[in-house]
């Protein structure tokens, strides 16, 4: 790992990540073929394409919501078999319960000691006092929160992300981009983003994959220091070109 990814003070809890000769289709549409990949326990990936390249997919494979035809998907060794307790994927849609309040939505797994768990994700992610509101008083940046403490309360080895902030305003998505990035480095945990945004796939990820046709077209790593909030910085660009040249 190299020295602008997590500080190394943060002991990892992530899970590596290996897909060896995956193969997935749909009736007569082959969406991946003869697929590859290892990323390394608390590696922040970002993988980018254009719709049907295979990126949802990818996703669903490694969040047990779908089997490969064949070739093998492993998250720590173990070839997965289904939805796995140490994985959580976090969606665009918050996807929070209105008639449940903040709190219980966080802890809707419940659990011996699971309001206390949620209150304290709850102020992981900037919302400590809010526990009691109803999902309806809350900006759509607020509610990404909330999911983002729903997925985080359980401390998860893997974090799977289908572009959670694709539909929040700039300031917000900056926001988040700053509290995902805080984390990640605070825990550790091993991170997979799906999004169709390539600067915020450059500010936020360790590597950038691009996907075409079921295959890589690019994996490329991110050599840039953190925070990377000044993406008009020149190596920071060219990186950008680099990969919409891919796309």
């Amino acid at each position: 790992m190299s020295a602008v990814r997590r500080s190394v003070e943060a002991a990892s809890v992530g899970l590596p990540i290996t897909l060896s000769g995956v193969s997935k289709g749909f009736g007569q549409t082959p969406v991946l073929r003869s697929f590859d990949l290892k990323i390394a326990a608390g590696e922040f990936v970002a993988v980018i394409g254009r719709s049907g390249g295979g990126k949802s997919t990818l996703l669903r494979l490694l969040a047990g919501l779908d089997h490969p035809d064949g070739g093998r998907v492993e998250l720590g060794g173990r070839a997965v078999a289904g939805i796995s307790s140490n994985v959580r994927l976090l969606f665009q849609e918050p996807r929070l319960v209105p008639w449940l309040s903040v709190v219980d939505n966080v802890g809707l797994a419940r659990g011996p000691g699971w309001r206390e768990a949620a209150e304290a994700a709850l102020a992981d992610v900037g919302l400590d006092g809010r526990g009691g509101d109803w999902p309806s008083v809350l900006s759509g940046g607020q509610k990404q929160r909330v999911a983002l403490a729903r997925a985080l309360v359980s401390h998860p080895d893997i974090l799977l992300l289908d572009e959670p902030f694709g539909a929040l305003d700039a300031l917000t998505r900056l926001e988040m981009h700053r509290l995902l990035g805080g984390l990640w480095r605070a825990r550790g945990f091993t991170t997979v983003l799906i999004t169709h945004d390539v600067a915020e796939a450059v500010a936020l990820a360790d590597r950038v994959i691009v996907l075409k046709n079921g295959r890589i077209a690019l994996d490329v790593e991110v050599e840039l220091e953190r925070p990377r909030e000044d993406l008009a910085d020149a190596r920071a660009t060219a990186l950008q070109k680099q990969i919409l040249a891919a796309v």
